[in-house]
């Protein structure tokens, strides 16, 4: 396990920290909608009409090395329908952290909260090509139950 790193709730505090982490993931968003998605975020007005979670992973000097966004769907790809899931919207860690167990302790923290939100399933996704991502949830017992190609067409 990743030594001296504890994982707990984002606060205010850490915006900031977050917004290198959210543009390594998200490089196609600007940097005003990182920062008013992270503000959002931490002051409990996300975007989403559902419950959602903002987990850190913090080294014991006080730095943020990676997160996790959650939220609770209805329903979710290959999923019990009949029961809300609880849904990782993004999560990284940053690239010095990786492969020590950072990823798998955000990972249990999401699951903990949707658990205690009465959810019985985990679901997440990543993009088809990006192998990392697969394999790190394969890794920590995510099972694929689908590829898709999303289409769409302007009217």
């Amino acid at each position: 396990m990743a030594p001296g790193i504890v994982v707990r709730q984002g606060c205010p505090e850490d915006g900031q920290a977050l917004v290198p982490l959210r543009m390594a993931l998200w490089p196609d968003c600007s940097l005003e909608e990182h920062r008013n998605e992270i503000e959002g975020q931490l002051s409990g007005a996300g975007p989403y009409p559902f419950p959602t979670a903002l987990f850190v992973a913090v080294t014991a000097a006080g730095e943020v090395v990676g997160f996790l966004e959650a939220d609770l769907r209805s329903h979710a790809d290959g999923c019990d329908a009949t029961c809300p899931v609880g849904y990782i919207e993004g999560w990284f860690v940053a690239e010095g952290y990786r492969r020590q167990g950072v990823g798998g302790m955000l990972i249990a923290a999401a699951e903990q909260w949707a658990r205690e939100l009465g959810c019985l399933e985990m679901a997440s996704d990543t993009w088809l090509e990006n192998e990392v991502s697969i394999r790190a949830h394969v890794g920590l017992g995510f099972e694929e139950v689908d590829r898709v190609v999303n289409f769409r067409k302007k009217l």
